[in-house]
């Protein structure tokens, strides 16, 4: 470093690195511990910086942004309550696998960790951050910011990819550097996705030449090698998805059987499947009935996590590899060999499971059958699908809407009510243009009611569907199932939708026929900018009983 070279403050820097690595768009609240970072990112403006009203508002709306742009997401929060109330945003990415970057202050460096009751100080908050993220770091010099900051962002983009949180102490924010030479053309480096053991994948190759009812099962860890597994699919595979693995190849394709597992016929027809390759996927509960679900013994697994070997199903063969790279070289070798030899039969049997779990499934409920149908011809072919916890997701919105790219899927992987309003907003700030749909409860909607004003003021354009039965109809639906029918806390008072699109400026649609949602969302969805359609479960009726052993729950309703 010469004597002339530029200084410039360490809040500076982190503000210079997000733009130098590509981030538009940042997520957050303003503090007293973090003003050093987001002055300057309001003196550059270059980057966008979104206003939540809460860090777990902001949190969440990162982790969509992230999912739906393909960015890395990007998190300011304040130290001690601030970093504390990201947490459970923090946690839903770590299940998510969504790169993000949380940055957080800290009190001044003579004072931490010394219980003195600085401002905002909190007992081993980096430990806190620790057991909620991916990894965490504190920055404990100016000199160090700019590793500690690459190191960060480059652990968040590396499979398994996931929250990491960075704390920098308030001190350091305002300390003055010379302005890094390195920064002009940083570039993070993330390893090269790694396919894993050669031998491995030779005998992977030939259990799928042996094979002839073949079935590939791809959840978040490869959602996004859709070239690899459209390959495989030529070849004559089958793909069948989690609930977070959905679109990796589009619904509509007549081989896949989407997030179809649990439904009856789709069921029926996995006893037929001679071998399972399961390619970045929990298999959890949620998707296999708790673990209940038969599957095949022939159970092949690819994880890049070796953790993942044994912690649901039993594996014959486990390969540690990244799933994407792992299914191009298994399609190398199936193209380069002597092919497979798949039933004749197994393309129409998958055809005949799938059109059967359409049209039987739905038929549980009632007067919200024709739903999924009525939503999906009312949105574009590119909209992106959020949802919250509800019943009418966990049901039909999870199953039979149809998805048809990964980046248009968006839920609480975590299975926290509350969120999908965050998600929603964050989704529409990553999606470029494209139509986002949010479905919420009412219960979940109001819960972070406060988050609607950010909406408003960044102007997103969006569709809330509110599904309204005047409580949380998912804990009623357990309740009705394994406690006598005893409904307790469970009743919302909530406020008068129509009345708050009138206070909040924003365009009101209700629908009271199930036949009306079609023509309800399609006049939302030609207005720009936030808009609420309600739909009043009151007038159409109540969501037919569809809960019979949720999980961890007593059989005999005691």
């Amino acid at each position: 470093m010469t004597a002339s070279a530029e200084e410039i403050l360490v809040g500076d820097l982190v503000a210079e690195f997000l733009q130098q690595i590509g981030v538009s768009t940042t997520f957050g609240v303003i503090s007293i511990h973090n003003i050093p970072m987001l002055d300057s990112i309001g003196r550059r403006n270059a980057i966008r910086f979104i206003m939540a009203r809460g860090e777990a508002g902001g949190g969440h709306m990162a982790d969509a942004y992230a999912r739906v742009s393909g960015e890395l997401g990007v998190l300011f929060t304040s130290t001690g309550p601030g970093a504390a109330n990201a947490a459970g945003a923090l946690v839903e990415a770590r299940f998510a696998g969504t790169p993000m970057l949380h940055l957080t202050g800290q009190t001044a460096t003579p004072n931490m960790d010394l219980g003195q009751g600085a401002v905002h100080d909190v007992p081993d908050q980096l430990g806190m951050l620790r057991s909620v993220s991916k990894t965490a770091y504190r920055v404990r010099s100016a000199s160090s910011a700019l590793g500690t900051l690459i190191k960060a962002a480059s652990e968040a983009m590396t499979p398994p990819m996931g929250p990491v949180s960075v704390e920098i102490p308030i001190d350091i924010q305002r300390t003055k550097i010379a302005r890094p030479a390195e920064l002009a053309t940083l570039q993070l480096q993330t390893p090269i996705p790694d396919a894993g053991s050669d031998a491995n994948l030779d005998e992977i190759a030939a259990q799928l030449k042996s094979a002839k009812r073949p079935l590939l099962w791809v959840g978040n860890g490869g959602k996004f090698a859709g070239a690899a597994v459209a390959r495989l699919v030529d070849l004559g595979i089958p793909v069948i998805t989690s609930w977070n693995g959905r679109g990796v190849l589009p619904e509509d394709h007549p081989m896949s059987l989407g997030s179809l597992a649990t439904t009856p016929d789709v069921g029926e027809f996995l006893k037929s499947v001679d071998l399972l390759l399961v390619a970045g996927c929990r298999l959890r509960g949620h998707e296999t009935a708790d673990m209940s679900m038969p599957l095949p013994e022939n159970l092949i697994q690819i994880d890049v996590d070796p953790a993942a070997n044994g912690r649901t199903y039993t594996s014959r063969i486990f390969h540690c590899g990244e799933a994407g790279a792992a299914l191009s070289a298994l399609a190398d070798r199936l193209i380069s060999g002597s092919g497979l030899s798949v039933d004749p039969s197994l393309p129409g049997d998958v055809a005949a499971a799938k059109t059967a779990a359409y049209e039987n499934y739905p038929k549980a409920f009632g007067d919200y059958a024709s739903f999924p149908v009525q939503m999906r011809a009312a949105m574009p072919r590119d909209a992106v699908w959020v949802r919250d916890i509800t019943l009418n997701n966990s049901t039909w919105g999870n199953r039979t809407f149809p998805l048809y790219n990964p980046r248009d899927n968006v839920y609480p992987i975590g299975a926290a009510i509350g969120p999908g309003m965050q998600l929603g907003i964050g989704a529409a700030l990553g999606a470029n243009g494209r139509k986002v749909v949010c479905m919420c409860g009412d219960g979940g909607f109001f819960l972070n009611l406060t988050e609607l004003w950010t909406a408003v003021q960044e102007k997103v354009d969006i569709v809330f569907v509110v599904m309204n039965d005047k409580g949380y109809g998912v804990i009623k639906h357990i309740q009705s199932t394994l406690y006598g029918g005893r409904h307790y806390f469970g009743d919302l008072l909530g406020p008068d939708l129509e009345k708050l699109c009138d206070v909040a400026g924003m365009h009101y649609v209700r629908v009271d026929r199930a036949d009306g949602l079609e023509e309800g969302l399609s006049s939302a969805l030609d207005v720009s900018g936030p808009s609420i359609l309600e739909v009043d479960m009151k007038a159409i009726g109540d969501f037919p009983q569809y809960f019979k052993a949720p999980p961890y729950a007593e059989k005999d309703g005691k």
